[in-house]
């Protein structure tokens, strides 16, 4: 199929923008309808770039009968909305509504988030301030719209003030509005990332609690966000309102592309013959029966005429993500090493993400994965409820892109400033063979880039995750292939890098750690490093872990016995031991 020019809509998610400048559009109109037979008031919760701006964009100018003074007749013609029946369509532009969002709203400071906050709320009010001149509000009422229209209100009237101006709208358009909140938990990632949650949260406790709960001059109320902060944070006492996380079949179609879509786009895109590839990087969410992808990445792959790179990560977005990592010590945990290899783990989930528990992450692997699957960093390929609210999920890394970033993540946590140049020098060392060369270099990361408390906890496996962090983004050339604590031969060897060109060389390692008592001297312990290493050597040969290196055929094999004693290793190899047999 000759492929199509496209206008793809990056970065853009206003409606009408898309419709009238004839941008590609994926038709999710009907979420309209599910809209309308849910509860009053919903959260859903999604990764970022997942066409949550657009989606209630959309809800804007359906039931808005003009948006920025402009009429919304004729936006929907031709979309799957018009198809609902006559119950659903008769509620087209019907409603006043009050669209808020928050993407913006994370400052450093309090005081400058709660200054930007102020003049949100004053633009708010401009949208409506014909209600200056209502017949419905009384003086004193006026008086403090006026207030905030300046940026001179009270506290309280702030706080109140999504409550206030739904009752203004209702009194005056004799309808109760609609509220469509975008990106509401932003403040909150912000406040606890610069130190001021308390005050955030206390702020936005009254700010959303006051809207959504029990308020007659509310119709109907659609927040969306990237974390579903608990109720008890949040939204305390607020007993109506539903959340449909990333765990919820409902409304899974209607965030990302489907299976069909992303076909649909790169047919018109004329990309069918790369489905494959582009699937193996950007592959998609398990929500319910849906697979959904992420829009933002497939846009701009289709936009590059099918470059393959990372599109969707962005240092800024990720500063939440690299704290938990960092903080909660899972890059050196086993779970972590086994999605690196692309392996699943299980997984108690818990949807309400509790701020208080993430500042005390040590130890808490459900936590964080729990967090890293709302934020989309995660995918879910089974989940199972035993007897208990928490569901039990297998979890993945979804696809290329993200394991990109994690290899990524892991290096910069591992290196950094000269470090980094020295950690390439050391990669390049290792793939051609320069061993001796290796073993300097490796000697300068073990000094510079960890402390002694790193290894504090099940050492052995912390070298075993240091190795893999360090030569993790390997993973990535065609070439070679990471692979680790395998059977081979009559045992499992800890680590190999399999080089797929027979001229290049494959490396085999074992890891093993040295536990002197305080009685040795520094000589002795060295003593015991040679000795273990020789140990780990002769355990490879003996053994024969290079059986599967050899079936894949290559021609030179390396293998690496490493013994530790905190920052101190020996390193001993043989070229020779994988044709001893």
């Amino acid at each position: 199929m000759s492929s199509t020019v496209l206008k793809m809509p990056i970065g853009q998610s206003d409606f009408r923008f898309l419709i009238e400048g004839k941008y590609y559009f994926v038709d999710k109109s009907l979420f309209i309808q599910e809209i309308l037979e849910d509860t009053q008031i919903i959260l859903i919760t999604r990764p970022r770039r997942f066409g949550k701006t657009l989606n209630l964009s959309m809800l804007h100018y359906f039931f808005s009968q003009e948006v920025d003074e402009q009429s919304t007749a004729g936006l929907f013609e031709g979309l799957k909305i018009q198809e609902a029946p006559e119950e659903i369509r008769q509620h087209q532009g019907r409603y006043p509504v009050i669209f808020l969002t928050f993407k913006d709203l994370k400052c450093t400071h309090f005081e400058e988030t709660y200054q930007d906050f102020c003049r949100l709320i004053s633009s708010l009010y401009k949208e409506h301030r014909y209600l200056i001149q209502s017949e419905q509000l009384a003086l004193d009422e006026k008086k403090e719209y006026q207030a905030i229209l300046e940026k001179n209100a009270s506290p309280s009237s702030l706080r109140y003030s999504l409550k206030t101006l739904s009752e203004y709208l209702h009194r005056h358009h004799k309808v109760a509005p609609i509220i469509l909140i975008d990106e509401y938990d932003t403040p909150i990632q912000s406040g606890y990332l610069n130190g001021y949650y308390p005050q955030i949260v206390e702020l936005f406790r009254a700010f959303l609690g006051s809207a959504l709960k029990d308020n007659p001059h509310c119709f109907k109320a659609v927040l969306t966000g990237i974390l579903r902060v608990s109720k008890e944070s949040l939204f305390s006492g607020l007993n109506n309102i539903r959340v449909y996380s990333m765990l919820n079949e409902r409304y899974g179609q209607y965030f990302g592309f489907t299976e069909e879509e992303v076909q649909d786009l790169l047919e018109r895109a004329g990309l069918s013959e790369r489905s494959a590839e582009i699937r193996c990087w950007y592959n998609g969410y398990q929500i319910g029966r849906y697979t959904v992808y992420n829009p933002w990445s497939l846009l701009n792959c289709v936009d590059e005429k099918g470059l393959l790179k990372c599109y969707w990560l962005n240092t800024s977005d990720n500063a939440l993500v690299k704290e938990c990592l960092y903080r909660s010590g899972l890059i050196h945990e086993e779970s972590f090493e086994r999605l690196l290899e692309g392996k699943t783990v299980e997984c108690l989930i818990n949807e309400n993400i509790v701020f208080s528990v993430l500042q005390n992450l040590i130890q808490h692997d459900s936590v964080i994965l729990s967090f890293l699957l709302m934020a989309g960093y995660f995918k879910v390929v089974s989940v199972k409820y035993i007897g208990r609210s928490e569901p039990q999920c297998q979890l993945a890394i979804p696809n290329k892109e993200i394991k990109i970033l994690y290899a990524e993540l892991v290096e910069e946590w591992l290196v950094s400033g000269q470090s980094r140049i020295q950690s390439s020098e050391f990669l390049n060392q290792l793939l051609q063979g320069d061993i001796e060369a290796f073993e300097e270099s490796f000697q300068f990361l073990l000094e510079n880039t960890i402390s002694v408390h790193d290894l504090s906890k099940e050492p052995e496996a912390f070298y075993h995750g240091f190795m893999i962090g360090l030569t993790a983004h390997i993973q990535f050339h065609r070439n070679y292939c990471l692979k680790s604590n395998r059977e081979s031969g009559q045992g499992r060897y800890d680590y190999l890098i399999l080089s797929k060109d027979p001229n290049k060389p494959t490396l085999l390692m074992e890891f093993k750690r040295v536990r002197p008592n305080k009685t040795h001297s520094s000589s002795e312990v060295n003593d015991l490093l040679e000795k273990t290493a020789h140990e780990a050597l002769a355990q490879i040969e003996n053994k024969i872990y290079y059986q599967e290196a050899k079936q894949y055929g290559s021609q030179s094999i390396f293998t690496i016995a490493l013994a530790f004693c905190g920052k101190q290793f020996k390193l001993v190899y043989s070229e020779k031991s994988a044709f001893g047999r």
